[in-house]
């Protein structure tokens, strides 16, 4: 027999962070997260996105055990500004039986029908910043600290109970060595001077601070004609400023202003940190915070996390810019490999921006859609 409990208390939200550990436990690819990371992404007086969404967080268990857990999720920005009537669920993980997967499941219906809801999707997280999609095919490459692993079973699981993929991500990587700076260089400097650009870089945190909020504001704008987007908020982007920021190399972040300093276009890298917290297995203490100080410092792979370009500019190939100052900064680090994360299969934008680096496609993952 399956019994599904809310964990709505702190020692069970705990049981919920830690339930992958032992569902993964000596996994060669899975990439465990920090459990006081996770811990503040579901505490409601914490993490902003509760501002705007409702979340629920479930555990199933059988025989006394642990087998499965859910969150059943509604962003009410995207249901009443963009009238999307829709239920998310995410931060899904089970055993291989689907029975699980649908008690689990119908926890998910029961809020979206209590609130009138058209269908359900996920796995999805609050926002576009939070991890997505369960993965169809790259089971043999390392995951990342923003993006889900999951058994291969997950898909079958959700096959079986009806649904259909909504939406597919492609995970792309290249070595460097693919980068060729004949494709950019002589591009950017003509575009700096055809449109009065300029590029930013930066060598300590403090100096990115002024202009995080602005590039917030790209990001929404830049991303905002995508189907799945839903805006960052103010309140959303000081919790991500303090959060994250701090916690990336300044030097992979880079950006590029017009002529009024205003920012047309950034991007985001990190330096990989998937070796280093499956060393610290989920805790930064005695020696979590050491391996990951390390990775931030000498971590030979980095990973494309955001790029974001103005509209106005998007057909201008202002990512040369970016690019060449990426390659004087990674030729510097000796970085060897370079991995995008997930971008919707139907970005064709986004996916011409690194068609001269011959990237290759190593994971896909989809988003699963079931009417109500």
């Amino acid at each position: 027999m399956i019994t599904i409990v809310e964990a709505n208390s702190k020692q069970l939200l705990k049981d919920f962070v830690k339930f992958p550990f032992e569902l993964y436990k000596n996994h060669p690819f899975w990439v465990p997260p920090l459990i006081a990371d996770e811990m503040e992404t579901f505490d409601k007086d914490k993490n902003p996105a509760f501002k705007s969404a409702e979340a629920y967080f479930y555990l199933a268990y059988k025989n006394n055990k642990i087998v499965g857990r859910i969150a059943a999720i509604i962003n009410w920005n995207e249901v009443k500004e963009q009238q999307k009537s829709k239920v998310r669920f995410g931060w899904w993980e089970t055993i291989d039986d689907v029975e699980v997967t649908k008690a689990l499941l119908e926890k998910v219906y029961e809020l979206g029908r209590k609130n009138n809801l058209e269908h359900v999707e996920g796995p999805m997280g609050f926002s576009n910043l939070d991890k997505v999609g369960v993965m169809t095919e790259g089971f043999e490459e390392m995951g990342s600290m923003i993006t889900w692993y999951n058994y291969p079973y997950y898909a079958s699981h959700l096959d079986k109970l009806g649904y259909v993929k909504e939406k597919e991500y492609l995970e792309n990587k290249f070595p460097f060595e693919n980068v060729k700076p004949e494709f950019f260089l002589k591009a950017q400097e003509l575009i700096k001077k055809r449109y009065q650009l300029r590029p930013l870089n930066f060598t300590k945190t403090k100096d990115i601070m002024p202009f995080v909020d602005q590039m917030f504001d790209l990001f929404n704008k830049s991303y905002a004609s995508l189907s799945s987007f839903v805006a960052i908020t103010d309140i959303q982007k000081e919790y991500f400023k303090k959060k994250y920021i701090s916690f990336i190399n300044p030097e992979y972040i880079k950006f590029v202003l017009d002529k009024d300093d205003q920012i047309v276009a950034f991007s985001i890298v990190m330096p990989s940190f998937s070796e280093a917290l499956r060393k610290a297995n989920g805790k930064l203490f005695p020696f979590g915070f050491y391996h990951l100080l390390q990775a931030r410092k000498n971590s030979k792979d980095v990973l494309f996390y955001l790029i974001g370009v103005d509209p106005e500019y998007q057909s201008k190939g202002v990512t040369a810019i970016i690019f060449n100052e990426y390659y004087n900064t990674f030729t510097e680090k000796g970085i060897k490999n370079c991995i995008r994360t997930p971008e919707l299969a139907d970005n064709h934008a986004i996916h011409n921006i690194w068609k001269h680096f011959n990237p290759e496609i190593f994971r896909r993952r989809c988003t699963f859609k079931k009417n109500l």
